[in-house]
């Protein structure tokens, strides 16, 4: 089974920029080019959050056309950028948004790993919460099937970064969360969006980690007091694999066009050192 993650999109209506400077329905064309050229292309696609800028109904009719040319299956998350009501209005054929009641959280069922899809937005804010009921939600749903591989994904990150500024509009409390995913070994892995970086912390028994942003990143600045800055740095996407005896396992790719392949050995076996 592949995954392809990618998250924080941030697009906007009318052809504007993010932040006056990034293209960000450009990138997410790109990144879309990028999964369905992959070999082998991944069975299905999550997008963890901040899917648009403003939580606009013309905004997610944007994405929706974007992500028009995807050729792999896809699933939403929602983010503190985004609107959970606006997303339903115009991904209303998405039926699992509705799995949560109140939340856009839910569970896919239809691979070799289970994927456990966590809402962490509090609206109006930036950062995220997981509030007694969501918690007990995905007690519940873990609970169903204790046995089998599973990846929880999330927005906001359950851990400290460093940087300052991400810090501060992090997840709450992840106390309750941390005292869930003990008492399930089954979660592989914990996915989540936020950060605009390729982050990795253990957690509770299991790994969780931030993706690449498949726009701009946020400036690697390991201070408290870090300003809040972003870069343009090569956008990417991750790509979780698993393979029955063996686990979960996690690469980070780039979207963009960059020399190479070159082979190590020439045509009769050598290795190519000139």
């Amino acid at each position: 089974m592949l995954l392809a993650q990618i998250t924080d999109t941030h697009i906007k209506a009318d052809n504007k920029l993010a932040y006056g400077k990034v293209d960000t329905a450009a990138h997410l064309s790109r990144a879309v080019a990028a999964l369905n050229a992959l070999h082998p292309r991944p069975d299905l696609v999550i997008v963890t959050g901040d899917l648009v800028d403003f939580g606009r109904i013309e905004e997610y009719e944007r994405l929706r056309a974007l992500l028009s040319p995807l050729r792999i299956p896809y699933y939403l998350l929602v983010g503190n950028h985004d609107g959970r009501d606006e997303l339903r209005a115009v991904f209303s054929d998405h039926s699992y948004l509705g799995q949560g009641g109140d939340f856009v959280q839910y569970a896919i069922e239809d691979w070799p790993v289970r994927i456990v899809a966590l809402d962490t937005m509090v609206p109006m804010q930036s950062g995220g919460a997981l509030c007694a009921e969501r918690v007990g939600w995905l007690d519940r749903v873990l609970a169903e099937q204790p046995g089998r591989p599973t990846i929880v994904a999330m927005h906001h990150p359950p851990f400290v970064t460093g940087i300052g500024h991400m810090d501060k509009i992090g997840l709450a409390d992840s106390t309750g969360l941390a005292a869930v995913i003990g008492r399930f070994p089954n979660v592989e892995r914990i996915i989540c969006g936020h950060l605009h970086r390729d982050i990795q912390v253990r957690f509770a028994g299991t790994v969780a980690g931030t993706c690449p942003s498949v726009a701009h990143q946020v400036a690697l600045d390991l201070r408290d007091d870090a300003p809040s800055r972003f870069k343009l740095e090569p956008p990417g996407f991750q790509l979780h694999y698993w393979r029955d005896g063996h686990g979960l396992r996690t690469h980070t790719g780039f979207v963009g066009a960059f020399a190479g392949p070159y082979p190590f050995f020439d045509d009769s076996g050598a290795l190519i050192d000139e």
